[in-house]
């Protein structure tokens, strides 16, 4: 029984790192919000990480993303933040765990899907599928930032 439970738990681990995701899930509107974006394995086949593309939505203004070291920023269209590694050795590999970081404020409560395409040195990954239902387990989810209302109680922070 014990190794049942023990197995499931590192089974829900290993899913809940399956894909990129944000470090703080909850923002506050009108209130600045530094969205960390975590990046915890490469593309499959365990590929490096070469790049990593986040589309904001509307509702997310003023974004200014955090410079990292060996990479360069971009901004390749309107609502759009771009790192590129400098070269081969700056890549993420698939071992390896990094953030990428940037600031922005959510100008009102609801819910907003930031899409992340990560490029890796053989295929990508394109973490965009936004849910049709709360109950829908999409296999490349976008990053879910749920804002709540100016002044309004966070919900609390789980670890």
């Amino acid at each position: 029984m014990k190794t049942l439970l023990i197995a499931t738990l590192l089974s829900a681990a290993a899913a809940a790192q399956a894909h990129i995701t944000l470090e703080q899930s909850e923002a506050e509107a009108g209130k600045p919000y530094k969205a960390v974006l975590r990046v915890g394995h490469g593309c499959e086949g365990g590929a490096a990480t070469k790049e990593i593309v986040v589309t904001l939505p509307e509702g997310l203004r003023g974004a200014k993303p955090m410079p990292k070291a060996g990479w360069t920023l971009s901004q390749p269209a309107p609502g759009q933040i771009r790192w590129a590694a400098n070269t081969e050795a700056d890549y993420l590999q698939d071992a390896w765990y990094d953030e990428f970081v940037l600031r922005a404020t959510p100008a009102a409560a609801g819910t907003l899907w930031l899409q992340v395409r990560q490029v890796c040195t053989t295929g990508e990954s394109n973490w965009a599928e936004i849910p049709a239902s709360p109950t829908d387990k999409p296999h490349a989810p976008a990053l879910r930032l749920v804002v709540k209302p100016a002044g309004g109680e966070a919900a609390p922070h789980a670890h």
